[in-house]
């Protein structure tokens, strides 16, 4: 379910959507760079519709999980990045490995690290971690669209961060702070602004990961989580636009019992449909 909340003064209209630039205070945090600094350019994405000369640019600085910098520039003069070499017209609901990812760590003294950018591709877990023996994960789902202008456009981010929160909350985990959560999502989103399909052609998926990837043996709360973002590029769900669709009501079996963890979206939730 794609929901969110927008940002004050990002957006068009206030319950509905936002766009999506670097926070101000970025500005004044430039990293240096060096040899190892990855630097990628983007469309201008102004403060409001119309393009205003003192929003211009910017830059917004996301730590590499090899300890580099990884700078993103925003830039009245930067032309839009390449798209990635993929069939637009085709593209359906799968995963599609894109550039980066996004992890953020918490151990048990419930406070997330700085979260990182790193190159998009597999995960190491333990044997014994809480996400594979006893399910203790969350995730969330929304998509970020590419308007003609060349703006990046967002659904209510915030929503989706409340609900996570809730949802860690139900079942004993530490989660990120809306911020946190936020501004992850823009990060990942910019850094992997060329796999979004053009305008009409479908959506960035954003689909971001809370899990106790920390080994216990015991049925307790891990001691460590992991928060991770990860995008792939999805065709419209509707290939000939909205229509009706068919429907089946099921009166036997229940997904969401009084006192159930239904109402979140837990991992465990979804094992009895995949």
């Amino acid at each position: 379910m794609e929901s969110g909340g927008a940002l004050a003064g990002l957006h068009r209209n206030p319950t509905f959507h936002h766009l999506l630039r670097p926070p101000r205070t970025a500005v004044n945090n430039l990293l240096s760079s060096s040899s190892s600094t990855y630097k990628r350019h983007f469309s201008p994405l102004p403060l409001k519709f119309q393009k205003q000369s003192h929003f211009a640019s910017y830059s917004y600085n996301c730590s590499i999980k090899d300890g580099s910098a990884f700078q993103v520039a925003y830039s009245a003069s930067s032309a839009t990045p390449e798209l990635a070499n993929i069939d637009w017209d085709n593209l359906g609901f799968g995963v599609m490995p894109t550039d980066y990812m996004y992890s953020m760590k918490c151990s048990q003294d419930g406070n997330f690290s700085k979260g990182e950018l790193q190159r998009f591709g597999n995960i190491e877990l333990s044997p014994a971690s809480g996400i594979l023996n006893y399910g203790q994960g969350l995730f969330e789902g929304l998509k970020a669209y590419k308007r003609h202008d060349g703006n990046i456009l967002l659904f209510r981010p915030e929503e989706n961060a409340l609900r996570m929160k809730m949802g860690a909350e139900r079942i004993c985990m530490p989660s990120p702070s809306v911020e946190q959560f936020v501004e992850a999502v823009k990060a990942t989103v910019l850094a992997n602004e060329r796999w979004i399909p053009p305008p009409g052609k479908g959506s960035l998926y954003i689909r971001p990961l809370l899990m106790g990837s920390g080994a216990i043996l015991g049925v307790a709360p891990a001691p460590e989580y992991t928060f991770l973002i990860y995008v792939s590029p999805v065709g419209n769900y509707f290939k000939e636009g909205m229509a009706p669709i068919n429907l089946v009501i099921e009166t036997e079996m229940h997904r969401a019992t009084p006192g159930g963890t239904g109402g979140v979206k837990t991992i465990g939730n979804y094992a009895a449909v995949s």
